[in-house]
């Protein structure tokens, strides 16, 4: 994969540039921390993959996203910012990006971040060669093609809103999240809502695999939200993001224990529910 690197300070290009290089992701094939030059720069060199920050002099990550991927909607975008404003980051889903990282930079995240990007381009192109194969086919046969609806379903719309808030709160590198979201999608194609033991069970026997090893990824994915979570009260107590997750998506009694382990006043963290994770996904996921 190429890669292209934008971000006003030359510490955080450095920092991305070292992991993608240092991990073996891909080529850096250019960076930048002037805006302006950055885009006709991407557009010229047509990286698969652009790391960009939200908030820069002269022009937002936003209306880079934006600008670019007008003129090539095949690259994909990959926020790092400090930003934790839920409405700014639901703007840069609707402009476009892939997923949104919360600095300070988590080395071990963006790497799975990037990942996960990588393994989603590599999949889109495996199917755009199936639906070429398919459509030459339908050609040489005399047979037509319906034009795609564009219009998102709502389930569509509840799994990108799932996948929004996942993001919000940093899970979208963690392994176990992967399974959150195919729960998810599980429990809208069979019309069901989260019912403790019984769906997770049904989603490991849908594997083949041990439903206690299940849970352990999804333990270990929740947790790394509340400790992020946990990290925004710590840092500012009326931040929006920690106001709406801090007591629907966990347990507060488990935030703040999570709190006093960053803040040294604790040696012991705090314990996600499963239960009370998915039950306040599903609440915040079908509001209106």
């Amino acid at each position: 994969m190429k890669f292209y690197v934008l971000d006003d300070l030359v510490a955080s290009v450095k920092v991305l540039e070292n992991i993608i290089e240092t991990k073996n992701l891909g080529e850096v094939v250019g960076s930048s921390t002037d805006v302006e030059k950055a885009i006709p720069e991407i557009l010229a060199k047509e990286p698969d993959i652009v790391m960009v920050d939200l908030l820069m002099p002269k022009k937002d990550g936003i209306t880079v996203v934006r600008e670019i991927r007008d003129v090539n909607p095949d690259i994909s975008f990959i926020m790092v910012s400090q930003v934790a404003d839920k409405n700014m980051i639901q703007d840069a889903y609707e402009a476009g990006i892939e997923f949104f990282i919360t600095k300070p930079n988590n080395r071990i995240e963006i790497e799975k971040v990037i990942n996960n990007v990588i393994e989603k381009r590599q999949m889109a192109e495996v199917l755009k060669g199936i639906r070429n194969v398919i459509g030459d086919d339908k050609v040489a046969s005399g047979g037509s093609e319906q034009p795609a609806s564009s219009t998102v379903s709502p389930q569509e719309a509840i799994l990108t809103k799932t996948r929004r808030i996942l993001g919000t709160i940093g899970m979208l590198g963690e392994a176990g999240t992967k399974d959150i979201m195919s729960v998810t999608e599980m429990m809208i194609n069979n019309g069901e809502s989260y019912t403790s033991k019984i769906t997770l069970d049904k989603y490991a026997q849908s594997l083949d695999s041990d439903p206690k090893i299940v849970k352990q990824r999804i333990r270990r994915a929740i947790k790394k939200g509340l400790t992020n979570v946990a990290s925004l009260g710590v840092e500012d107590y009326y931040n929006d993001n920690f106001s709406e997750y801090a007591n629907t998506l966990f347990n507060f009694e488990a935030v703040r224990s999570e709190m006093d382990l960053i803040r040294g006043k604790s040696q012991y963290g705090g314990s996600p529910s499963i239960d009370k994770f998915f039950e306040g996904l599903e609440l915040l996921c079908n509001e209106a």
